[in-house]
C-alpha cells in the first residue's frame, strides 16, 4: 500500500469511480461525503413508509453506456454484471401530446414501425436517416472527444482528418439542435421529442449544438433499468473500493480545502478535524471553488477562461401513489405543445415554466404497460431554472405543480395520492445539495457550438488537486460523471510520475 495519501471530496459518481479506481492503484484512499449516503445525484427518496418500497429514486433514472463501468471493474479485477443487476428495456420511452401515445424501441425499425403509424411513412423514413447520422456522429466524437482527457476544436479536427470529419459537416456543427432537427422531421411532435435530447445535458434545444443529437445513439446502443434502483450503482463501487482498502465516510462535511505554496495539505471538517492529503480529488460543481465556498484561496483554483453559465434545475415530486387512466411504462414523457415558451421561460426569464414537459418514471413498471393493483413509486419531474440561491417564490412552485399535474390529468393519467405519499424537491434543496450553481443540475448550460470545449478538465491551477463530476469534461450524466473520474485519475498519475522524474 502506497502512503500517499488521497481524500476525495464528495461521493458523486465521479468521485465514487476515482475512489475505486486509486485505491486498485495502491493509493490510500479517504472519500468524504456530507451526506448521510453516497451517490451525490444518484438519491433516493424515502417516502411514505420506510419499507424499500418507499425508496423512490429521486435522480438520474436512466442507466446507459453501460461500458463505462464495465471497463472500470474489469480494470480493477471485477465483472460488473456480479454486482449490480441491470435489466434492458425493450421500450426506451412512451411519449403523449394528449392523444395517442408513441413509443421508442431499442430496436430501431420497431421505432420507425410505430412512428409510421403515429404519424407518417414519411417521418419514418426520416427517422431512420436521423437515426444514421446520429450513429456516425456518435462514432466520430466517441474517442477524440468524449473519451479525450483535453480535448479542443483544432486538436479534434485534426486527429479527424476530413474524411472523418463528414459527419459533424454534414450536420452542421455550428448550428443548434433545433435547427439540424428539422432538417429531418416535418411533424412538429416528433421534432419535439427528439429536441428533447438537450435537456439530458440540461441545455435547450435552440441554443444546444446540434451534435447533441448522438444522444440517440446512445439511448439505441441501450437503455438498462437497474434491480434495486440506480442508487445500486454507487453502493456497490463503493463496496469494492472498500473491500480493496478505502475509507468511505459519510456525515462527513467539508469546510475547508487548506493549501500551502499552491499545494492542497490538508481538509478541514465542519467539525474541526483536519485530515492530511498529499492528493484530493474534488467531485463537486466547479462554481462552489470558484466561490470560495471550500476556502478564499482556492478561488483562483479554476481558470477564467470557463463560462460560469447555469444548466437546467428541476422541480421534482417523489410519489407513492396509485395510478389509472394511462398505460405508464418504466420512461414516460407527457408534452405540452408550446416547447419553445419553456426554454425562452427557464433561460432568458429565470422563471417556471408555464407549459412544462412532465418526465414520469414509473419505477415498478415493466414495458408491459399493465396496470397495478398497489400503490407505485413515480419520479415526477419538470424542468427549472437554477434559481435556487434566490429568494423562494412559493407562489410561482404552486403554480407550475398544478399546471404540470394539470397536463398529466389531461393526458388520462389519473393519481390517487395522499398529503404524506408525496416529496416536492425543488432548486432550492438542489442548490443545498449541491452548492455553488443555485440547483443547476449538469454544470454549465451547453449553449453555443464551442460550449463543449469550454468545461474545465480535470486539472486545476492548483497542482495536487484534481476535478471529477457533471461540471467537468466529458460532461453532464452519469456516464460521462464516471468517465471524468477515471480521467482525473489517469491526470492524478501523470502528474505524479512527471514530478517524481
Amino acid at each position: 500500500m502506497s502512503s500517499e495519501r488521497v481524500v476525495v471530496v464528495g461521493g458523486g459518481i465521479g468521485g465514487l469511480c476515482a475512489c475505486l479506481e486509486l485505491t486498485q492503484l495502491g493509493f490510500d484512499v479517504t472519500l468524504l461525503e456530507k451526506e448521510q449516503a453516497i451517490g451525490g445525484k444518484i438519491r433516493q427518496v424515502a417516502v411514505g413508509a420506510s419499507d424499500d418500497i418507499g425508496l423512490v429514486d429521486s435522480g438520474p433514472t436512466v442507466f446507459t453506456m453501460r461500458w463505462v463501468f464495465e471497463q472500470l471493474f474489469e480494470a480493477c479485477g471485477e465483472s460488473f454484471s456480479a454486482h449490480v443487476q441491470t435489466d434492458p428495456l425493450t421500450i426506451l420511452a412512451r411519449h403523449t401530446w394528449g392523444e395517442q401515445y408513441l413509443d421508442l424501441f431499442a430496436d430501431r425499425q420497431q421505432s420507425a414501425d410505430a412512428i409510421a403509424a403515429f404519424s407518417s411513412p414519411a417521418e419514418a423514413k426520416a427517422f431512420l436517416e436521423f437515426c444514421a447520422m446520429a450513429k456516425k456522429v456518435y462514432e466520430v466524437l466517441e474517442k477524440p472527444f468524449i473519451q479525450s482527457a483535453r480535448p479542443s476544436m483544432a486538436g479534434m479536427m485534426g486527429s479527424l482528418g476530413i474524411m472523418q470529419s463528414m459527419p459533424l459537416m454534414a450536420i452542421g456543427p455550428f448550428s443548434d439542435l433545433w435547427t439540424s432537427l428539422g432538417k429531418y422531421f416535418k411533424d412538429p411532435r416528433l421534432h419535439q421529442l427528439f429536441g428533447r435530447y438537450a435537456t439530458y445535458c440540461g441545455s435547450s434545444p435552440y441554443l444546444a449544438p446540434a451534435t447533441l443529437m448522438l444522444i440517440a445513439q446512445v439511448e439505441m446502443d441501450g437503455v438498462w433499468s437497474v434491480r434495486g434502483g440506480m442508487a445500486e450503482i454507487p453502493k456497490a463501487i463503493g463496496r469494492l473500493a472498500e473491500s480493496k482498502g478505502a475509507r468511505i465516510r459519510t456525515n462527513a462535511s467539508v469546510q475547508a480545502i487548506h493549501q500551502e505554496h499552491y499545494r492542497i495539505t490538508s481538509i478541514e471538517l465542519a467539525d474541526g478535524e483536519h485530515i492530511p492529503a498529499d492528493y484530493v480529488v474534488f467531485n463537486g460543481d466547479i462554481n462552489a471553488l470558484r466561490q470560495g465556498l471550500l476556502g478564499e484561496s482556492l478561488r483562483s483554483a479554476i481558470s477564467n477562461r470557463i463560462p460560469t453559465s447555469r444548466s437546467l434545475s428541476a422541480l421534482t415530486w417523489s410519489m407513492k401513489v396509485k395510478t389509472s387512466g394511462f398505460p405508464l411504462v418504466r420512461h414516460n414523457v407527457f408534452f405540452n405543445r408550446d416547447y419553445a415558451s419553456e426554454f425562452s421561460a427557464i433561460f432568458q426569464h429565470k422563471a417556471y415554466p408555464n407549459h412544462p414537459t412532465v418526465y414520469v418514471c414509473a419505477q415498478d413498471r415493466s414495458d408491459s404497460g399493465a396496470a397495478l393493483e398497489q400503490e407505485e413509486r413515480l419520479l415526477c419531474l419538470v424542468n427549472a431554472p437554477a434559481i435556487g440561491d434566490h429568494e423562494i417564490n412559493q407562489k410561482e412552485i404552486d403554480r407550475c405543480e398544478q399546471t404540470a399535474f394539470t397536463l398529466l390529468k389531461q393526458c388520462g393519467l389519473e393519481l390517487q395520492e395522499a398529503s404524506h405519499s408525496t416529496i416536492r424537491t425543488s432548486p432550492t434543496e438542489f442548490n443545498r445539495l449541491f452548492p455553488g450553481r443555485g440547483g443547476a443540475l449538469y454544470g454549465q448550460a451547453t449553449h453555443g457550438w464551442m460550449s463543449s470545449f469550454q468545461r474545465s478538465n480535470a486539472l486545476t491551477q492548483i497542482e495536487n488537486l484534481f476535478l471529477v463530476g457533471g461540471s467537468v469534461h466529458p460532461g453532464p450524466g452519469v456516464p460521462m460523471a464516471a468517465l471524468s473520474g477515471r480521467q482525473a485519475v489517469a491526470a492524478l498519475m501523470a502528474r505524479r510520475n512527471s514530478i517524481k522524474r
